[in-house]
């Protein structure tokens, strides 16, 4: 019987314990409470990650607690205090960190000429100082774990168009942001993406109308037609477009492969794509043209084939 006994001691030490292994890389994610983020959270959990899940509300803590070796902690990335509260707690905690998700964003329209300045404030806060502060404050955490920076920008990075001016600037400003800091943090083996969605399913669109509405009641506009074409395409429920599978896709790349892309451009169609690439191509040509120093077709297909 003795030889039972020795056996089985061998098959347990040789398979570990029966119960899933607790998740050994940690994640922090802003703005997990709904949309992208939370479905980013979700998939991150399903493929062995620990995520902590920046909310502001106390029941939407509550929910991302709720989900195994999720942990949600309060986290308006517009309060210096909180972001240092979650930097403290996760250092804490010992998990170490190997990676910051900036996903937080808000979404604000309307016409450069007239909005106010605050609700301009306010998308740059978010969407731009969100991450920097972000960023800063867990840097020390992810040099140590030579670890992941990914931020969710936007196809709007790319191009911008009538009432997207004030979006399109907060994003714009991650494409400066994502390269700076891709070449700051190489020093220290810390990776550094940006994910580009084009549009998918989310919660952006959820208070638009109303503020919206509350800056055309400040008083006349100039521009009525294209708020009301804009309200009609940009309806808060979002239901009918794709859930973004892809976008949780490149978020995971991001964060696990060997050599993570410095870009993720995901749409969910080829005309977004063809969209989004010919806003690029347009602004070389514009920048090529008439100048003593312009490139031929020839020279920029050149280019184009071995630019890195």
């Amino acid at each position: 019987m003795r030889w039972i006994f020795a056996l089985l001691i061998l098959v347990s030490v040789a398979t570990g314990p029966a119960y899933a292994a607790e998740p050994v890389q940690a994640v922090l994610i802003t703005g997990a409470s709904s949309g992208i983020g939370r479905h980013i959270a979700e998939r991150l959990v399903a493929e062995g990650y620990y995520v902590y899940a920046g909310a502001r509300s106390n029941r939407d803590i509550a929910e991302l607690s709720a989900i195994d070796n999720v942990q949600g902690v309060r986290l308006d990335v517009t309060k210096q205090a909180e972001i240092d509260a979650v930097a403290e707690l996760v250092r804490n905690e010992g998990r170490g960190l190997h990676g910051v998700i900036n996903n937080a964003g808000v979404f604000v329209y309307g016409p450069l000429i007239e909005i106010d300045e605050s609700e301009l404030q306010f998308v740059m806060d978010v969407n731009v100082f969100g991450p920097y502060r972000v960023t800063k404050a867990m840097a020390p955490l992810l040099i140590d774990s030579a670890g992941r920076v990914i931020t969710i920008g936007s196809v709007a990075g790319l191009a911008s168009g009538t009432m997207f001016g004030p979006y399109s600037m907060s994003k714009h400003a991650m494409e400066a942001f994502n390269d700076a800091l891709a070449r700051e943090l190489a020093k220290f083996d810390v990776a550094v993406s940006l994910i580009e969605p084009g549009n998918f399913r989310s919660d952006i669109m959820k208070n638009l109308q109303r503020r919206a509405a509350e800056q055309r009641q400040r008083g006349t506009t100039r521009y009525q037609a294209e708020y009301d074409s804009f309200a009609g395409f940009a309806k808060p429920d979002r239901s009918a477009h794709q859930s973004p599978d892809a976008v949780a896709d490149a978020a995971l790349h991001a964060l696990s492969a060997e050599q993570p892309k410095l870009r993720y451009l995901v749409t969910p169609n080829q005309a977004e794509t063809d969209m989004a690439m010919r806003a690029v191509l347009r602004r070389a040509k514009q920048l090529n043209q008439e100048h003593p120093y312009a490139l031929s077709d020839e020279q920029l297909q050149a280019m184009l084939e071995n630019v890195e």
